[in-house]
């Protein structure tokens, strides 16, 4: 059995409150890297010992394996436990024993056909719907598939606490302002924002790396294999020795380059379509990425990777590709609801598989067809990102993402100044209306909670 930390037993506690107090649907929300796997592990344990049976279902082969370990160590009767991918489970679920508890891990894609179908099979059992960011790309909110929202502890206060490691981020100051134009309202035009915020990688990897983190044991995330295999090449021409792994590489590959990075044999491993759930490195002290994202649940498994603590240990993140300006810091206080955002709903598809990056947009998302869910563009084609080599990166800091915060809220007022009252379409753009307009701070909650945005 596992020993708890204080606030892996304070989320458990919530958990059975919530039960208590009539709640049958529960979305968990925890911090990556604070052990949801292992809260997880210890209510299934008090379920199958009291001869309940348990359905844990994940969205990735390789969290499949690593969950039955975990479970098997925490002493869950794996007789009363049945843990699969939710296409295997969505294909069977009319022949399975209905189970007491259902879990479901990354449950910010609870919304796809396939999962619902799960839920909805078992109507009496109770729904824990763990994750890190109870947010979807699409602004679908939660309340169709949860009754009870469970916060977990803040990451400022996990790293006050030495259970995450303090980091230092580093990032381009790539917002071309030359580019930028002031419309007669005294706010940037549209157009003007797309073109000084256009993707780009930023700065040389190999020598930010060895001025930013020399010597640290590294994961670098890239937006293709080809990107990888180039960048682990120009690792290994300094003498860094660095593997390349993707979806494509062999599983006893994997398994090799991972034993090696444990063994301090590797010291970059640069990764391409795995990602932080079918990669399982541990010390890993610094993150590079070179892929950009629209995912905030993808930037923050990105982000956190190196934030397991140690002692004396700052984290270090190099961030090529500005995806701190889209979503500011990993350490960021964030608040988190089962309301939508107000953005227009995405289809959901009823296969789940590894997340893709749009070449033509840089959206990133789980792949459902050959056509970008956002753009409309045809995937499948790799694309060169353009890189800006002579760049030097710069130490994040919230004055920083303060400037760039007000330079794309003007984005927002830019596209409601046409528009009238009635034609606001979220609360965000009901802000800028007011905001534009000059009106009291009282107008827009009013106006917002009159439209139903605002449902309190």
């Amino acid at each position: 059995m596992f020993e708890l930390r204080d606030y892996q037993q304070e989320t458990i506690d919530n958990i059975m409150n919530s039960i208590s107090a009539g709640h049958r649907s529960i979305m968990v929300q925890q911090p990556p890297r604070t052990g949801k796997t292992v809260i997880m592990a210890e209510i299934a344990r008090r379920a199958t010992a009291k001869g309940n049976r348990i359905l844990f279902v994940v969205h990735r082969q390789e969290i499949v394996q690593q969950v039955i370990k975990t479970f098997k160590a925490n002493d869950v009767n794996m007789d009363l436990a049945k843990i699969g991918m939710v296409q295997t489970i969505t294909r069977h679920v009319n022949n399975l024993d209905p189970p007491a508890i259902i879990f479901v891990d990354e449950a910010h894609h609870v919304l796809a056909k396939s999962y619902r179908r799960i839920l909805d099979a078992f109507p009496k059992a109770y729904k824990l719907l763990f994750t890190a960011t109870p947010y979807r790309l699409g602004g679908q909110g939660f309340t169709d598939v949860a009754d009870d929202l469970i916060v977990g502890k803040s990451v400022p206060w996990l790293i006050d606490h030495h259970f995450l490691a303090p980091v230092d981020y580093y990032a381009p100051s790539y917002i071309d302002t030359a580019r930028l134009k002031v419309k007669r309202t005294g706010e940037y035009d549209t157009d003007s924002i797309k073109e000084a915020m256009k993707p780009k990688i930023y700065g040389n990897a190999v020598k930010h790396y060895l001025k930013l983190a020399k010597g640290m044991q590294a994961i670098a995330y890239t937006y293709n294999v080809d990107s990888a295999v180039k960048l682990a090449n120009a690792f290994n021409g300094y003498r860094i020795t660095a593997r390349a792994i993707s979806g494509k590489t062999p599983k006893e590959e994997r398994n090799k380059i991972i034993e090696d990075y444990r063994q301090g044999k590797i010291q970059i491993v640069t990764n391409a379509e795995l990602f932080t759930e079918g990669l399982d490195l541990p010390n890993v002290d610094c993150v590079i990425m070179l892929r950009p994202t629209q995912s905030l649940s993808l930037y923050l498994q990105f982000a956190m990777r190196s934030m397991n603590p140690r002692k004396g240990k700052t984290a270090i993140i190099i961030d090529h590709v500005g995806n701190v300006e889209r979503f500011g810091l990993p350490t960021d206080e964030r608040q988190w609801t089962l309301e939508g955002s107000g953005k227009n709903k995405q289809q959901s598809g009823t296969t789940i598989k590894p997340v893709s990056v749009c070449p033509t947009c840089f959206a990133s998302f789980y792949r459902t067809s050959d056509i970008c869910p956002y753009c409309g563009a045809a995937l499948g084609e790799e694309k060169e990102i353009e890189v800006v080599d002579d760049v030097q990166l710069k130490k994040v800091t919230k004055s920083r993402l303060a400037i760039i915060k007000k330079i794309q809220s003007s984005a927002i007022m830019n596209n409601v100044a046409g528009k009238r009252p009635n034609e606001l379409k979220n609360l965000k753009e009901i802000q800028a209306y007011a905001k534009l307009k000059g009106y009291k701070p009282g107008w827009a909650y009013h106006y917002a909670k009159q439209r139903g945005f605002i449902k309190k």
